[in-house]
């Protein structure tokens, strides 16, 4: 895919740059099936204008208590993601196997065209501000994607506020 294509879908970013400013707005909903679901919308302030990447976490109860990951508008692409809290206190997540999905199809996207995903995230209480560390790079070609920096939280009840439209993917995915 594209990073022009992706990026219509909220999914890459066709442009690069250093000490972009970001927004990330993360909100807690049950999703159309009932399912824990959490939406990542990150919006980096590049020149021109702001351009988004998506992900949507769902909780799937059933089978393994897994926590998938979709990325972009539309829940085209899903990533099983695995956590693990680490020495120094940060989390640390990466991901798994990446599929396609779209209607009836289910198919595992090929490694010569998916990336390993890795985050990393963290609070550093001598500054008062999280800190974030994206990478997602193809074993082949190496880097296709990736951000870093630091932020603080501003926090607003869903329940008093509700969803800000235009947070929620356009469709959403019955498999998780």
């Amino acid at each position: 895919m594209s990073r022009e294509v992706g990026g219509t879908r909220n999914i890459l970013l066709p442009r690069t740059g250093r000490h972009v400013p970001f927004t990330i707005e993360n909100v807690p909903y049950l999703d159309a099936y009932g399912r824990e679901t959490v939406t990542f919308v990150r919006t980096f302030h590049l020149p021109g204008r702001p351009r988004r990447f998506d992900a949507t976490m769902v909780y799937s109860p059933a089978g393994s208590g897994r926590i998938v990951d979709y990325l972009g508008t539309h829940q085209h692409l899903a990533s099983e993601l695995r956590l693990s809290a680490e020495p120094d206190g940060s989390l640390l997540i990466r991901s798994g196997e990446h599929r396609f999905r779209e209607g009836p199809v289910d198919v595992r996207v090929p490694e010569l065209i998916g990336g390993d995903a890795e985050v990393r995230e963290s609070f550093d209480e001598r500054t008062g501000r999280f800190r974030v560390r994206v990478r997602v790079v193809n074993r082949y070609v190496g880097p296709l994607f990736g951000y870093e920096g630091a932020f603080t939280a501003a926090y607003a009840r869903v329940r008093d506020c509700g969803v800000r439209p235009g947070l929620r993917p356009v469709r959403e995915e019955a498999r998780a």
